[in-house]
């Protein structure tokens, strides 16, 4: 039955021209030539050439062979048998060597293109991972952009420094730094760290590398200092070194920088403190 059915196909096709062979079948399916022109991305001109056997008009032989296996495709044809056909009638009419078959075309396959909400999907993928890494990258490079630590997550200022105190008292000073003195902080590491006034302004906010050094304003009012790594920061009033302002156990926010507020939390008690629980 398959041999009896291929038998009578084949017979119909060459009954008719394979230009007739598309038309009969694109009107079957009621699609206009304008329909297939947009399936299979063929200029509708090259289209209405093929069904009405203008070779002449083509730009072709591969390319006209080309065209109407893909049209056929497109209408449910056989496109090795049109593809077959076309050629013997091109070879009738003396098309045999209708300009030379060049390699590398294959017209559209309505099949294989991709449609355009695919297209646009991906592109949305690909601008959400593009934002993704942007914000990671500016979280891990500036902490400061993180939420501000709850006091239930961190030990107050003066709680941290007293519960940690640094062994190194000042070292070889003749006399005792003036509350008046200039305070610089000095990177041992790579440290980030926040400076700020009184009213929250901020006065310096970066990233230090070893070395990297930060005078605090003198007329700063009440200058404070929020880091993660107290314990990669040297402090210096007119060039005496202080005791650290912390370890790098627990983050550190709201501490005074200023000489003043240095040689206090030395030499004063401290009230947090000695409140503070067992």
């Amino acid at each position: 039955m398959a041999e009896e059915t291929n038998d009578d196909e084949n017979v119909e096709l060459h009954l008719h021209s394979t230009g007739e062979l598309l038309r009969r079948a694109r009107e079957q399916k009621n699609l206009s030539l304008e329909d297939i022109a947009k399936k299979t991305r063929i200029p509708q001109r090259h289209l209405e050439s093929i069904e009405s056997g203008d070779f002449d008009a083509l730009p072709g032989r591969t390319y006209a062979i080309g065209f109407a296996k893909s049209y056929a495709r497109t209408v449910g044809l056989s496109d090795a048998s049109i593809g077959s056909q076309l050629r013997a009638e091109m070879d009738e009419q003396g098309h045999a060597a209708y300009q030379p078959e060049v390699s590398g075309y294959a017209p559209a396959n309505p099949s294989s293109i991709p449609p355009r909400y695919l297209a646009w999907t991906a592109a949305g993928i690909g601008i959400l991972v593009l934002v993704g890494y942007l914000v990671w990258r500016t979280l891990i490079l500036n902490p400061g952009d993180l939420p501000e630590i709850t006091d239930s997550e961190s030990a107050t200022p003066m709680e941290t420094v007293s519960s940690n105190p640094n062994p190194q008292a000042l070292e070889n000073i003749g006399s005792v730094p003036s509350s008046e003195g200039t305070v610089v902080l000095t990177a041992t590491q790579p440290v980030w760290i926040k400076i700020y006034d009184a009213e929250g302004k901020r006065l310096f906010e970066n990233e230090m590398a070893a070395g990297d050094t930060f005078t605090v304003p003198a007329d700063a009012d009440n200058p404070q200092i929020l880091t993660g790594r107290p314990d990669a920061l040297t402090v210096t009033i007119d060039g005496q070194v202080v005791p650290q302002l912390g370890t790098a156990e627990r983050t550190i926010k709201d501490v005074g920088v200023s000489a003043a507020a240095l040689l206090s939390r030395d030499t004063a008690s401290n009230p947090a403190a000695d409140s503070s629980p067992d």
